[in-house]
């Protein structure tokens, strides 16, 4: 933290250190780091407590569970808005999404994507001669200019969009059929419920073959699963297998997919020369009831600018590099990883500004290592609803969706209301659950959270306040519909 909030802040609170370190492993100084392949798996719409090491308790997820035992589990871990596209298109170029122009989940319907201008983590890799493939949603554009292939991947098969926006949602009635992309072509353009239980297997499948076939060169990985976002499907090996129902058979079968990748990596022996980081795109939507995840004591969910809806479990592993079942709870997020993979294999940083910070030192298990972000903005679509620095969150008044009775079951939803927040200050630290407001018990931290808000609506921008930020860059704009 910088010095003039710890000014503030001395002697009212104690932060957290970067983690707990159980000595398993021990940390190699920077010159003598390898250059590791790199694996990312992004799930859809999975909460906060939906893995085995976060708390579930009503299905299994012991791959993940052993990866953080391996490795190291983030405990305030987050992504840059809780909606599908705008989150990816965070992860994949280290910016807030409101800073390029990619926000909400672009539909069927679409005019905009990826601006070409962007340099993506994919982009980074092929600067040092990485072998470069995705398999699974995109979700940042689906005309040809805002393909994968155009954006630094080598390989790419799946879906260039959420699997909900076909005709047999109940809430998406109106939507066209679900494309199935391999590379640039279309090669099935309508993906039917019995083809969508093969999805997690399909991409696994391919992720793994597309490991086998590059023991020896570098390569990046990111695998974007559709589940679990709704409509649910699992294949019949995992199907009923888990005490919760469909929501846990599918979350089993996406953990069986990350110890395939793993057992791929160790049978190639690379497994000690690859970073693999596992987190998720948003919080669970919450109005699909048995159908969604849990956030556990987290306040609301996917489409919100509370805990339950930006804060991700994420686990990341590398052995020798990572220290072995520890746990770090320094604020990190996913538009970190583009500059920390832009360091790990010495790739050139773009021109224009990003927003993500190097994290190395808080993955790595540097003795006291603290979050590099001064301050983190909490934003839906251009509107700033929050910002935290250090365990204090402060709400700026906005609306926000919640569940207006009890959630929905088997796949219909329930309702959403509009409900209003107030200006609110949270500790986090002793209020996870974002449950008491101590504003007028700290005004002085009220104040210095205003100051940082102010400094983001300049380079970011604040719909609320009518403000264009200085910083903006223009997603890319197509008239017509896209080619094929």
């Amino acid at each position: 933290m910088h010095k003039s909030i710890k000014f503030i802040l001395c002697g009212l609170l104690l932060f957290t250190t970067a983690g707990t370190s159980y000595g398993q492993e021990t940390e190699q100084a920077a010159d003598d780091r390898p250059t590791p392949n790199i694996v990312i798996v992004f799930t859809d719409d999975q909460g906060y407590a939906d893995l085995g090491c976060f708390g579930a308790t009503e299905f299994e997820t012991p791959n993940i569970d052993q990866m953080a035992r391996e490795g190291r589990r983030f405990t305030s871990f987050y992504v840059s808005q809780a909606v599908c596209g705008a989150s990816r298109a965070s992860l994949l170029t280290g910016c807030y999404a409101n800073r390029i122009g990619m926000l909400g989940a672009p539909s069927h319907s679409a005019r905009h994507g990826i601006n070409p201008n962007e340099v993506l983590i994919p982009e980074l890799c092929k600067q040092q001669g990485y072998r470069t493939a995705m398999f699974g949603k995109w979700h940042l554009g689906h005309h040809l200019q805002s393909l994968p292939l155009q954006n630094g991947f080598d390989e790419y098969f799946g879906l260039p969009y959420s699997n909900d926006m076909w005709p047999y949602h109940p809430t998406s009635k109106a939507f066209p059929d679900l494309p199935l992309y391999e590379g640039n072509e279309i090669i099935n353009p309508k993906v039917t419920p019995d083809d969508q239980v093969f999805l997690t297997t399909w991409y696994t499948e391919r992720a793994v073959d597309f490991i086998d076939r590059n023991p020896s060169n570098p390569f990046f990985l990111y695998v974007a699963h559709s589940m679990p976002h709704v409509p649910l499907f699992v294949s019949e090996k995992f199907e009923g297998k888990s005490e919760q129902g469909l929501y846990g058979d599918v979350i089993s079968e996406i953990d069986w997919s990350v110890g395939e990748i793993l057992k791929a990596l160790k049978r190639n022996n690379i497994d000690r020369n690859t970073l693999v980081i596992f987190t998720s795109d948003n919080g669970p939507w919450l109005s699909y009831g048995n159908h969604a995840g849990s956030a556990g004591v987290l306040r609301e969910g996917k489409g919100t600018s509370w805990e339950g809806g930006v804060r991700e479990p994420c686990v990341m592993r590398w052995p020798g590099q990572i220290p072995a079942g520890t746990e770090c709870h320094e604020l990190a997020a996913t538009i970190d990883l583009f500059p920390t993979i832009a360091d790990l294999i010495g790739a050139k940083l773009p021109e224009h500004p990003i927003d993500g910070k190097n994290i190395w030192p808080l993955m790595s298990g540097v003795e006291d290592a603290q979050t590099p972000h001064e301050y983190y903005c909490y934003y839906w679509g251009n509107h700033l609803h929050c910002i935290r620095s250090g365990p204090w969150k402060l709400h700026f008044p906005h609306s926000y969706r919640s569940l207006k009775d009890h959630p929905g079951k088997d796949g219909t939803p329930s309702e959403y209301y509009q409900a209003e927040t107030d200006l609110a200050l949270y500790n986090l630290d002793s209020d996870l659950e974002e449950q008491n407001d101590v504003k007028e018990q700290h005004p002085e931290i009220v104040q210095k959270l205003k100051e940082y808000a102010e400094q983001a609506r300049v380079e970011l921008g604040d719909s609320a306040m009518k403000v264009k930020g200085s910083g903006y860059r223009d997603p890319a704009r197509f008239d017509g519909p896209p080619s094929k």
